[in-house]
């Protein structure tokens, strides 16, 4: 049971961990808590003990693990406080009002996704697997290994199959890193929503980014991408 304080703390390194891309250290965390930095320390000890967050090997501060993202994900997914920033949301709206027919609709909502989030854009139209926005994801410095590209390029080859096949049922679902069935040493993150459509009722739309990003804002613009689609269809 982490206390509240821990909770924040991981919030914190998680969110910040997004916005500048490495290793969150006690001294920013002590400024953000107006704490001294020994009380962050000891209770970021405590997180990397219980599994939560990790150090890499060349810095001081931490960064958050699966199981780190996997409770602040939850937290978040409880609390129901996803909210879509109304510039966010007045392009989406713009972009499906410019499909005329379902495909473009949706083909236009999948590109907006990767303007706002800077991942790769997913939707499954029919059989067929809509991706927008290679060139974003590995952009990313987590891709820059060869390694860990062949296993982003295999996640990306078995994903229609697998949606397919298991069809995850909820409005919104968020694998995180590991607990993607394939590419589990890929450093992913796949967010996706669930929506009915001309083409079936478990038409899906969402993104694949790395394990490091802004999820709060992300997961309510999957979220709201699905909701506003089934609408206008």
């Amino acid at each position: 049971m982490l206390s509240e304080r821990q909770i924040n703390i991981l919030g914190a390194v998680v969110e910040q961990y997004a916005e500048v891309a490495s290793p969150v250290g006690s001294h920013l965390l002590a400024k953000i808590f107006n704490v001294s930095s020994a009380t962050i320390r000891a209770e970021m000890a405590q997180l990397e003990k219980l599994g939560y967050i990790e150090q890499p090997h060349t810095s001081a501060g931490r960064i958050p693990t699966d199981k780190g993202y996997r409770y602040y994900v939850n937290r978040m997914s409880e609390s129901g406080h996803l909210e879509t920033p109304q510039r966010a949301e007045r392009a989406l709206t713009a972009r499906i009002g410019e499909g005329s027919v379902p495909e473009r609709a949706i083909r236009n909502t999948v590109d907006t996704l990767v303007e706002l989030t800077h991942n790769l854009g997913i939707a499954t139209i029919g059989k067929q697997l809509y991706m927008s926005g290679l060139s974003n994801l590995f952009g990313q410095p987590e891709f820059m290994h060869p390694g860990q590209v062949q296993e982003v390029a295999r996640l990306l080859d078995n994903l229609e199959p697998w949606l397919r096949e298991v069809a995850p049922n909820e409005p919104l679902s968020v694998y995180i890193g590991s607990e993607n069935p394939i590419g589990r040493s890929s450093g992913c993150s796949l967010i996706i929503s669930k929506f009915s459509s001309p083409y079936s009722d478990k038409s899906y739309i969402g993104v694949l980014g790395p394990t490091r990003q802004s999820y709060k804002d992300v997961m309510a613009l999957v979220e709201n991408a699905g909701r506003m689609l089934e609408r206008s269809f």
